[in-house]
């Protein structure tokens, strides 16, 4: 099933007839990301963590105490938005990258459980691979195009992976990962600096060269780390896929199992 995207810049004002949905805590504080936009601009209210109100949906991902629900538990209010959808299909709802931000789950987790929605969704474009179809083969020619310095540290990456020679799955699989965050810190507060260290450290002098750990080359690294994560793979994999010795294939579904 085709559906439609946006590209997951803040936005403040939607037409009458579009919902903004978003990830919320059970308390309904709406302190940050895209639940603050939602109280500053689409009309949540504070203590209603979930469903309906004003032009909001709140889908919660964080319990009372601001805590991390159990994938289980956020698949359970996305069945009930699911529902939601269908019961109302005069209205559209531009869904924002619900549990990816302060709630600390990866894309991956989250964007399978949205699969089946009704077509009246606006996806962020890096649900794309998880609910259209499966994320890229890697080869040789993808990573390439991608993992380097014009596209890393391009003023704009996103808009920057839409100029390349890259089908529209390839392009999304390089916007998740160049946004992923990893260094210093991933998106659960968890430091990643000696990971990535490792990681140049095997690299270099192999497929690169890097001058030092300096800040540059471990953002370079935490790029290749979040690859690696998402596929599954590691740095041995990494130099044959790089010198065109290998492929990898798209992890299976099982590999975003609840947890």
């Amino acid at each position: 099933m085709t559906y439609h995207y946006h590209d997951e810049t803040i936005i403040k004002n939607l037409p009458d007839d579009t919902i903004f949905v978003f990830g919320s805590n059970m308390a309904g504080t709406h302190q940050g990301g895209a639940a603050k936009t939602a109280l500053l601009h689409f009309g949540a209210t504070k203590g209603v963590g979930r469903g309906w109100a004003g032009q909001s949906f709140a889908i919660p991902t964080m319990n009372e105490h601001l805590q991390q629900m159990p994938l289980s538990q956020i698949q359970h209010y996305i069945e009930d938005f699911k529902i939601y959808t269908k019961n109302h299909p005069k209205m559209k709802y531009f869904i924002t990258a619900v549990g990816c931000g302060v709630a600390g789950y990866k894309v991956e987790e989250i964007a399978p459980m949205f699969k089946g929605i009704s077509r009246n969704v606006i996806f962020p474009v890096s649900f794309r691979p998880f609910v259209e179809k499966t994320l890229p083969k890697l080869t040789q020619k993808l990573v390439h195009t991608f993992i380097q310095d014009s596209v890393i540290f391009s003023d704009n990456p996103s808009e920057t992976i839409q100029t390349l020679n890259l089908t529209e799955a390839e392009k999304s699989l390089a916007t998740i990962v160049i946004n992923t965050p990893m260094y210093p810190e991933d998106s659960n507060g968890r430091d990643r600096t000696f990971e990535i260290s490792d990681i140049l450290q095997a690299l270099n002098g192999k497929i690169f060269e890097f001058q030092s750990n300096s800040e540059g080359p471990m953002i370079f690294g935490g790029v290749i780390l979040a690859l690696m994560e998402l596929y599954q793979f590691n740095e041995r994999d990494f130099i044959e896929l790089w010198n065109g010795e290998k492929t990898i294939a798209p992890p299976k579904p099982e590999h975003h199992a609840k947890r």
